[in-house]
């Protein structure tokens, strides 16, 4: 499992440095640690609601995600969210990296989800999240969601 989430996480860095053949611009300022924590507990919030409308708005036409039963396209993640149904969850431990208009959210999660039909675990499990700033704000491009599903 470790060696599949080093994987995921170099692929998602390579996603996010290349930026899909776009060449990464400077930032006048990187973003902050709680930009990052924001982004995702706003993320969150319209996962648990199935917002679909605001996350559609924050997910790059590239976006790629990665979880213990394979890959998703953008079209495939909103599909999955759409029969998620999310548990009230707790969010902590986050940790954000940036570089240019890059920024990396790690974070832990506690919720119980159901994906393929099957419900997870809520034992606390790490994300990860890849974000992109272009004219309109940050994008969602990259998530890893290793939880085995039980």
């Amino acid at each position: 499992m470790r060696a599949m989430f080093r994987s995921v996480l170099a692929a998602t860095v390579l996603i996010a440095a290349t930026g899909a053949g776009s060449q990464v611009r400077a930032q006048a300022a990187p973003a902050s640690a709680a930009e990052g924590e924001r982004l995702e507990r706003q993320m969150w919030a319209y996962l648990k609601a199935n917002d679909q409308a605001n996350l559609m708005k924050r997910m790059a036409p590239y976006f790629q995600s990665a979880h213990s039963d394979g890959t998703r396209d953008r079209a495939g993640e909103l599909a999955l969210i759409k029969t998620l149904k999310p548990s009230d969850y707790t969010l902590s431990r986050f940790k954000v990296s940036t570089a240019a208009d890059i920024m990396v959210v790690s974070y832990w999660i506690s919720v119980r989800e159901t994906i393929a039909g099957k419900t997870t675990s809520s034992k606390p499990a790490m994300r990860q999240s890849v974000w992109r700033k272009n004219a309109a704000g940050w994008q969602w491009i990259a998530h890893s969601n290793l939880v085995p599903i039980s």
